[in-house]
């Protein structure tokens, strides 16, 4: 690197690392639009997950079925998604981000008429293993995409948006559940999943007009198309110049190629092939504790019973004292009021306040909120011939709470943190792997909250999700460092043996 690019770096990296909001650029509207578009496929990964909490209390009658059936209907989901995000890290890395996305988009829209016009419960499952897969493509590649896109001074109010969209998505769910909720019975729950098979047809349009990520098109050796996509997505041309030559050597392209080239590169790694070995079975020390810190944040995401709360709300509100079905999905509405206002916020602290005083913050609040729940839920338990009205209130307010503290710090940034933590070769499938572990997680949680809570009873779960909620509080402060305004090629800083200390890189695989 030349003397003036030394200059450049330096002046970049000191205003990255400690941002003067004097001199903060003015938001690129061209990478913000990219950003949009790229997350709206999440929005169909949270209606996908939400719908059924509503759909539920009307196909249990109308399907003739049990409890069982309904907690495995409900949580299978996320274990299906499981096989859509080890997929998407391989297929993002041959196809491209965009169109991964394309196919996400036509994963829903099969999901969703399936489900729709399932003649049975046979069908049902196997429109939810449909739009399974397409959840796990969509939550991998749209934070991905957005973090590889974006520049460093916005890139966690960017790669914010897919989990605004997915409890936007949510919200939609709950909607619907409540709009349909006065159609006949054999209607009602039929048009709930149909309604999802709409956006898809719009989104893969959308989809395709926007640019490919500049460090998939890197890898390819496409460089010219990438110089112009960094020179619309990054705050000035200094900038666009410096990002484009840390991304080449990041990919293992020498300095010295022009970058109006088109540059040979190896077919297996243009594709992928071997990261999972440079993952899994050989990582270097850095990339072992960026694999253990994507894992583990997306672990305690969803270990700390977020999906229990959003699936079963219904039921936890009836546990508390609301009857009916109005009042049930009424209240339920309100749940993703609470999450999708909480994730708006989110998005505008996230570049301004930090990862972990957000992550830390959050944690610390979906713990009191979890244990004033339970505590709520046991007095109510005990006093079952008596409405107990202070302890009714303290279940909803504290519902309110557990998903409002949950969307304004582990929600967002659980995807936010995976997607750009890994180096560029490894991010698409080292994000699919943290995508995996909240999938599994999910459908772990799901799966298992009805049979959890009639063993234990159902404070018994929140006590436990709260216990489990401190250990990830623990985690994230004992090993999550702040990544807020550092460019992606300069994570290994962060991860790496005694970088922070010594103050110089430390070894990532490039090649």
């Amino acid at each position: 690197m030349g003397h003036d690019q030394e200059k450049t770096t330096e002046a970049f990296s000191s205003s990255t690392s400690a941002p003067n909001p004097k001199k903060k650029p003015k938001r690129n509207k061209y990478a913000f639009a990219c950003a949009m578009l790229a997350s709206m496929n999440s929005i169909l990964s949270g209606y996908d997950v939400a719908v059924v909490s509503g759909a539920v209390v009307f196909l249990k009658d109308d399907l003739k079925i049990n409890d069982t059936q309904i907690e495995i209907l409900a949580g299978i989901i996320n274990l299906y998604s499981l096989i859509g995000a080890l997929a998407a890290g391989r297929t993002s890395d041959w196809l491209g981000r965009r169109y991964t996305m394309v196919f996400a988009a036509a994963i829903f829209f099969a999901g969703a008429l399936l489900m729709g016009l399932a003649p049975n419960y046979a069908v049902l499952m196997l429109g939810r293993f449909v739009a399974g897969i397409g959840v796990g493509y969509a939550l991998m590649i749209a934070p991905v995409y957005t973090a590889e896109l974006a520049p460093a001074s916005s890139r966690g109010f960017l790669a914010s948006f897919p989990e605004v969209f997915i409890n936007f998505g949510v919200l939609l769910g709950y909607v619907s559940n409540f709009a349909f909720a006065k159609l006949p019975e054999h209607l009602s729950w039929r048009m709930m999943f149909l309604a999802g098979a709409v956006p898809p047809v719009f989104l893969a349009a959308a989809v395709l007009a926007m640019p490919e990520s500049p460090r998939w098109l890197v890898m390819q050796g496409r460089l010219a198309e990438a110089k112009t996509v960094l020179a619309r997505t990054s705050d000035s041309p200094d900038e666009a110049e410096l990002r484009l030559a840390d991304i080449k050597e990041a990919a293992g392209i020498p300095d010295v190629c022009d970058d109006d080239d088109v540059v040979p590169v190896p077919i297996k790694r243009n594709r992928g092939e071997g990261v999972w070995r440079e993952l899994l079975v050989s990582p270097t020390p850095a990339v072992r504790r960026v694999l253990v810190a994507a894992i583990g944040l997306q672990f305690f995401q969803q270990a700390s019973g977020i999906d229990s709360v959003v699936l079963y709300s219904p039921r936890v509100f009836e546990k508390a004292g609301l009857k009916g079905k109005d009042q049930l999905l009424g209240a339920t509405v309100a749940v993703g009021f609470a999450k999708t206002s909480c994730i708006l916020v989110a998005t505008f602290l996230l570049d301004r306040v930090g990862r972990r005083p957000l992550l830390l913050s959050s944690a610390g609040g979906m713990v009191v909120s979890l244990v004033m729940l339970a505590s709520g839920l046991r007095v109510i338990d005990r006093r079952p011939d008596e409405k107990v009205a202070w302890a009714v209130a303290l279940c909803i307010g504290t519902v309110l709470s557990f998903v409002g503290s949950f969307s304004i710090g582990l929600g967002p940034i659980a995807w936010v943190y995976s997607s750009e933590i890994f180096p560029t070769r490894l991010r698409a499938q080292g994000a699919s792997l943290g995508t995996a572990t909240n999938r599994v997680m999910s459908g772990v949680i799901t799966m298992t909250f009805i049979s959890l809570y009639k063993a234990i009873t159902i404070s018994g779960s929140f006590y436990l999700y709260a216990g489990i909620a401190t250990a990830g509080w623990v985690f994230f402060y004992a090993f999550l460092p702040e990544t807020r305004g550092r460019r992606l090629e300069d994570m290994g800083e962060l991860f790496g043996n005694g970088g922070e200390e010594k103050g110089e890189e430390v070894e990532l695989p490039k090649n």
